[in-house]
């Protein structure tokens, strides 16, 4: 029969212990896997990248539900243990369901330490541990002039502060010691880092004693520090450290000290329970880097099978990048008698490196800026070797111990196949090596071999290195996403330093992101443009000499060169004065072809580029406005004719759609807009397919969104239901509105809902009912500049003024 195996916690030790145990024998135990939080396994270490928006939290996500399923796991996330009976071996849930064991498996991580100031329990102070915390920063950095005070400057710590300043929040930073990060860094480490974390806007205060919590009406407003210095906040992170969360296991009676007791097999004080990860102490040590952590998996799962293993706890360099700064430390690098320094600084680069040395051979190990020789450094500390030989270049690193400097890439050539590359994983050179010779030739192959570069990423350079030695040749080194050819930087980053240093100009955009080209190009400038015109309508012109063709001849371009001509008909209604104009302008131009469109409007298909001006004129002259069908803006609002006519109608969905596409009009967006109002639920404006969909009811109005019908086929997702016209309006304007401000350019709707998550949206405009108003009152301030009808503009112009400008042809992108 069978053994049940209970696992009660479901973060990255267990996952990874999951992992093993169904690698090795995957019928061996009925698994059931509790979780207090309300989802599986995701990959923590990487809060920080969904924080700074470079991530979703689907990104992050390491133990989907087909794996559990696949894998037959039995899976009660939300739902905490509170206790354990082990003579009778059962676990009791906070639901009062109680399940039998016959192993059980104790993973309960670490609980955030919260320093016991006064006001630490105001709404507003929060630690820096789950997706909820992480959520909670996020949304801060929609509101304007977001104040936040972080406490801790270790590495948690530091990621907050820069995650919250790149969403355009005023951040501090408040540290007890002397410098930042003093585990891992040393004084001039430490002042490198606070020096790059000022120039990115950061406040940093070092040796600052917190006193107490200041709050107002039971939120937050202020931390005071004992010299008297307030600082005003709407947001206190602390970040102060960990404590293992060993409270279940005690109450058990299992023997706890600082962390669950466990032997080398990761067996508790009872033979039936085993613990592993943030939670155990292990000959007294106790853990918070995954290099251990997944070591401890890999032991576990083998004594769950019987089979021999033991853990042994080995040294561990740290390699992080804090802040997109790359920081390398390993050992003891503290100051002590018959220790000598070897320092090599390089101001202009920022690059800091020393190494302490102790009876020639090297003990520690701190590297700033430039950390690509930190693993051959760290082979040097833990094989203590003699390094007498190579004294006078040792800190210049592996490439320069023959004499002469030689191709860099020789450094990581020159490392022993046993020399770590990821130390999340405990890979070696040796196992990609052999990866590489088994097939992989990508990062992607290597990491789903091995894991290597898979938890934290800052070894995926030296992994790709290790790929371009192997595989010569043969090997392509992947070129980072950037916006195009002129930056390094990618539209998340661009958008987020638009908001944060406050560009608002093409130019401030050139010269203070380091553009390469002077003025951009065909691909950047369209994007840049929306980014400003989105982010600072009030402030910036649109450029029309940076957008796409159709969209500064206001007409689809076709493949013979003609363009179509699409007036607006609002909510698919029309007159026979307008038809009747349409029919005289086709006739007027030679229009070859009149064809009504899948959004209920009618399509001139073959104007001549020279009769332009005048067929606008002429259909302007009936009234008719540009549907902007060429846009990246609203194109439609189709609806079908609701309570007017139909039987089966609950509201009117022909009014509410015109009114959506008159208030909606002329909006630029990232990419086009579609909506679909239908009357009830059958659906006969195909709602369930569009950018925005609403779907009339009884009650009120069903909002869904992220839909498409185009080369990707996608039904939309309900955003919230509603019971009147003018909550469904505000909904919808902030909707609108949240996707112009945060989605990359040409991010259909469904793309970037699928970055950030529908949980996020929700929180932003369904549970936040003071941003949703903010929200939709910015939209309607970017509505006041922009919602014109360029028909009518340019209606008496000569078509001369369409003609594209040279050396910038931007070709349409659909």
């Amino acid at each position: 029969m069978t053994q049940k195996l209970i696992i009660i916690g479901a973060g990255m030790a267990a996952g990874r212990a999951l992992e093993h145990l169904f690698e090795q024998a995957p019928d061996a135990y009925d698994v059931t896997l509790f979780n207090a939080e309300p989802r599986g396994t995701y990959n923590r270490i990487m809060l920080s990248p969904v924080l700074s928006g470079d991530k979703s939290f689907e990104d992050i996500v390491t133990h989907t539900a087909e794996w559990y399923e696949d894998n037959s796991v039995t899976c009660r996330f939300g739902e905490k243990v509170v206790n354990i009976d082990r003579t009778a071996k059962t676990v009791t849930s906070d639901t009062g369901d109680m399940l039998s064991y016959d192993k059980l498996v104790i993973a309960t991580g670490s609980n955030p330490f919260i320093i016991p100031l006064p006001g630490h329990d105001l709404e507003g102070v929060i630690a820096y541990r789950d997706l909820e915390d992480t959520n909670t920063m996020i949304a801060l950095g929609d509101k304007p002039d977001a104040k936040a005070v972080v406490i801790g400057g270790g590495l948690l710590g530091l990621e907050a502060a820069a995650g919250l300043a790149l969403r355009g929040v005023d951040v501090t930073v408040v540290h007890i010691m002397g410098h930042l990060m003093e585990r891992q860094l040393d004084e001039a480490a430490g002042y490198l880092l606070r020096k790059a974390l000022v120039d990115k806007g950061i406040t940093v205060k070092c040796s600052a004693n917190s006193k107490e919590i200041l709050g107002e009406n039971g939120k937050v407003k202020a931390l005071l520090l004992d010299d008297g210095t307030e600082l005003p906040c709407d947001l206190l992170v602390m970040a102060v450290g960990i404590r293992p969360s060993v409270a279940l296991a005690s109450d058990a009676g299992l023997a706890t000290g600082r962390g669950i007791h466990v032997d080398d097999q990761m067996i508790t004080s009872d033979e039936d329970i085993l613990s592993l990860g943030e939670c155990v102490e292990h000959n007294g040590d106790i853990f918070g880097l995954v290099a251990p952590i997944f070591d401890q998996a890999k032991v576990l799962a083998k004594t769950l099978l019987g089979e021999e293993a033991a853990f042994v706890n080995k040294d561990v360099a740290t390699k992080l990048k804090v802040t997109g700064c790359d920081l390398f430390s390993a050992g003891d690098f503290a100051e002590g008698e018959g220790r000598e320094d070897i320092v090599y600084r390089d101001p202009a680069r920022g690059v800091y490196k020393r190494l302490v040395l102790e009876n020639d051979r090297i003990i520690g190990a701190v590297m700033y800026g430039d950390t690509a020789d930190g693993n051959w450094f760290f082979g040097l500390i833990k094989e203590r070797e003699d390094i007498s030989e190579m004294r006078d270049t040792l800190i210049f690193g592996p490439a320069y111990q023959g004499g002469d400097p030689v191709d860099p890439m020789a450094a990581v050539a020159a490392l022993p196949a046993d020399a770590e590359i990821c130390g999340c994983n405990g890979v070696c050179k040796g196992q990609i090596v052999e990866a590489i010779g088994n097939g992989a030739t990508t990062l992607e192959d290597v990491k789903a071999t091995t894991k290597a570069s898979g938890s934290c990423g800052t070894c995926t350079g030296l992994v790709e290195q290790v790929l371009a030695v192997t595989l010569g040749d043969d090997f392509v080194m992947p070129a980072a996403k950037s916006v195009c050819g002129c930056t390094d930087l990618t539209h998340e980053d661009v958008r987020r330093l638009i908001k944060s240093r406050e560009l608002k100009s093409q130019p401030a955009v050139w010269q203070e992101l380091g553009w390469s080209t002077p003025n951009g190009c065909h691909v950047c400038r369209p994007a840049i443009n929306y980014y400003l015109l989105a982010d600072w309508p009030l402030e910036y012109a649109d450029d029309p000499q940076s957008r796409f063709v159709n969209e500064r001849n206001h007409a689809n371009i076709q493949k013979d060169g003609t363009y179509s001509v699409v007036p607006r008909m609002w909510g698919g209604i029309t007159t026979p004065d307008e038809l009747r104009a349409i029919a005289n302008a086709a006739d007027k131009y030679d229009v070859p072809t009149v064809k009504v469109t899948g959004g209920q409007r009618i399509d001139l298909l073959g104007v001549k580029k020279e009769d332009l001006p005048a067929i606008w004129f002429d259909l302007n002259q009936a009234g008719l406005v540009s549907g902007h069908a060429y846009s990246k803006g609203l194109r439609t609002v189709k609806t079908c004719v609701g309570t007017d006519h139909c039987r089966f109608g609950t509201q009117d969905s022909t009014g509410l759609g015109i009114k959506l596409e008159k208030h909606l009009w002329g909006s630029w967006t990232p990419h086009k807009l579609k909506l679909g109002v239908s009357g009830c639920p059958r659906n006969c404006a195909e709602a369930t397919c569009k950018d925005i969909g609403v779907i009339c009811v009884d009650s009120g109005y069903e909002i869904s969104i992220a839909g498409a019908a185009g080369m990707e086929v996608k039904e939309t997702e309900l955003l919230c239901k509603v019971a009147t016209e003018e909550e469904a309006m505000e909904v919808i304007s902030a909707m609108t509105q949240i996707y112009r401000e945060n989605a990359k350019y040409l991010d259909r709707i469904f793309k970037w809902v699928a970055k950030v998550g529908l949980d996020w949206v929700k929180e932003q405009i369904v549970d936040d009912l003071p941003n949703r108003k903010a929200l939709a009152e910015r939209f309607e301030i970017s509505q006041s500049i922009y919602r014109t009808d360029p028909w009518a503009e340019h209606a008496t112009q000569k078509a001369e003024t369409y003609q594209p400008v040279a050396n910038l042809t931007l070709e349409a992108a659909e």
